[in-house]
């Protein structure tokens, strides 16, 4: 099931829990403003070479529209539209004055060099510069993109619309960045988690952990969750798998992963078949990478009794209900990894404030936002009588649709 059907099927699901008229379910659902654009840019060698760029503005009800820019081969329409809307419920989740956006440039960045990049990013950022806007819709990094390429999009907008820091998040702490950005979603997954396992009396140490993905995400949840005694006995990315029972060094990976562009070569465990990686046994499953990976012809092997949901739809719903009926609990991705937006949206704060916050500041505040999330996502599953997922899903839909609703939607 593509992630466009399972985002619409999982709002369908807690439109009809929260008894929402039919007319606001569709007004909704459908995106505020679709935007495809051509970006031609000569490459090194002289040659012209072409790439289609997408920004999907999905709800402003709650504030201005936020999401990530991809640079990936697979960027499409139909993706594109599915993330902005898991944004807007996400930041409605994570109770943020946010709405949701996502976009993208259908491009392989492995294959370009640093300087084709920055002139890809300076002509899609003059073809929407118009369409986003520190009130309107704020970027930010997403896979294929980092800092950098905040920066080339912040300077490029500023020869528009004078110096704007707060357009977009993620920026070098040079340009405005906000000090423990870079941690932020690895860091509420280690919130999460703790929050998830409290209720069952559990903490992280002692827990034997599995993390498929060891990019930006994953690789700082493993390190965060091993600084509090959490035992990572197996990892993957995209040169290979890694197991060890006793526990994997993960200081010692990170250093080598670093070094060698992946952890392929690393002697601290024995190299398994990647696609036997989600079925290791194990407490805790964190799927870091990305989208789909968990489906019906998988679902039954998985051993893991809590699964952590640090990608963007990693889950399809057909393995939810396997999973659920075996009584593996969920902690649903717009919840599980919405510490990468909140600490987002306290870099925005910083930058329209002109006052910028110590990393303890940054850290702390998101603790709390994540432990208050986990509390109302709660109250919901307990109000609805349903999972996590549609806990979180009912709590972010009734946000905006109150929102939608007070100010006037049908005017």
């Amino acid at each position: 099931m593509n992630a466009l059907t399972a985002t619409s099927r999982n709002f369908k699901l807690a439109a009809r829990l929260l008894g929402l008229d039919s007319k606001l379910q569709k007004s909704l659902l459908i995106p505020f403003r679709e935007i495809k654009v051509e970006c031609t840019i000569p490459r090194d060698d002289g040659s012209l070479v072409s790439y289609v760029g997408f920004r999907v503005q999905h709800d402003n009800a709650r504030g201005p529209m936020k999401g990530g820019i991809r640079y990936h081969p697979e960027v499409d329409p139909d993706e594109v539209n599915a993330l902005a809307q898991l944004m807007t419920w996400k930041t409605a989740v994570a109770n943020i004055p946010y709405g949701g956006a996502k976009g993208g440039i259908g491009c392989c960045p492995g294959d370009l060099s640093m300087s084709e990049l920055e002139r890809l990013t300076r002509v899609f950022t003059q073809k929407i510069h118009d369409l986003i806007g520190v009130h309107t819709d704020v970027p930010a990094p997403d896979m294929g993109t980092n800092p950098q390429t905040m920066a080339w999009i912040l300077d490029e907008y500023s020869k528009f619309h004078g110096y704007s820091p707060a357009v977009v998040t993620g920026k070098p702490v040079d340009l405005g960045g906000s000090l423990g950005r870079d941690a932020a979603t690895g860091r509420g997954v280690l919130f999460a988690t703790e929050a998830l396992l409290a209720e069952y009396g559990k903490s992280i140490a002692g827990q034997r952990f599995v993390i498929q993905g060891f990019g930006n995400v994953g690789s700082w949840a493993a390190q965060l969750i091993s600084e509090h005694g959490g035992k990572i006995v197996a990892i993957s990315d995209i040169t290979g798998a890694l197991k060890n029972s006793k526990g994997l060094d993960i200081p010692r990976l990170i250093k080598h992963s670093t070094e060698n562009r992946g952890i392929k070569g690393f002697d601290g465990g024995d190299y398994i078949d990647p696609t036997d990686l989600l079925s290791e046994d194990c407490d805790v499953l964190i799927p870091a990478a990305l989208g789909g990976v968990i489906h019906r012809e998988n679902a039954n092997d998985i051993r893991a009794k809590f699964i952590i949901e640090a990608a963007n739809h990693p889950t399809d719903p057909e393995a939810d209900e396997i999973l659920t009926k075996k009584g593996v609990k969920i902690l649903p991705d717009i919840y599980a990894n919405s510490g990468g937006v909140t600490v987002s949206y306290f870099e925005w704060v910083q930058n329209i404030q002109g006052f910028m916050w110590d990393e303890e500041k940054v850290n702390s505040e998101l603790k709390s936002y994540m432990t208050k999330g986990f509390k109302a996502m709660k109250e919901m599953c307990k109000t609805h009588q349903c999972d996590l997922r549609m806990g979180a899903f009912t709590l972010g839909v009734n946000r905006v649709a109150r929102a939608t609703v007070l100010r006037g939607w049908e005017a």
